[in-house]
């Protein structure tokens, strides 16, 4: 084969593909393999992924409101926003208790503590990523 690579490994102008390993070999993978996979984690982000539901977190954030509340500024009906509620009961960031006809909401301190963890342990990830990056391209 005269030291050439196969077809499958040669980049488009020819030149041999080099792999730029950005992480660490030494760590095992295994670890941050089972933080992605993380039902409750899965959980919270979904529950984040709306505006609708970030509005009635934020709506939260100042105390807590009945169901009434919280449907005020949105174009919806009662039913539709209770699905919203029960997909932030589900990640565990609102609680709501029903006294009478009155359903009232709140917050759960502490309930996105295992977002911000994972995002932190992703941003140092990809900050020592850079970091290596910046070196590897200084030194070229």
């Amino acid at each position: 084969m005269s030291g050439r690579l196969p077809p499958a490994h040669r980049h488009t102008d020819s030149y041999p593909v080099r792999k730029l390993l950005l992480t660490d070999a030494r760590r095992a993978s295994i670890v941050s393999c089972m933080a992605n996979h993380s039902p409750h984690l899965d959980n919270v982000f979904r529950a984040l992924a709306d505006p609708t539901r970030r509005a009635i977190i934020a709506r939260l954030s100042q105390s807590e409101a009945s169901v009434g509340e919280l449907a005020q500024p949105f174009d919806m009906a009662l039913p539709s926003l209770m699905k919203h509620i029960r997909v932030l009961e589900t990640g565990g960031l609102v609680e709501s208790v029903k006294h009478g006809r009155v359903r009232t909401c709140r917050l759960m301190p502490g309930a996105m503590k295992g977002a911000e963890n994972w995002l932190a342990e992703q941003r140092a990830i990809w900050e020592a990523r850079l970091d290596r990056l910046e070196v590897l391209c200084s030194d070229a």
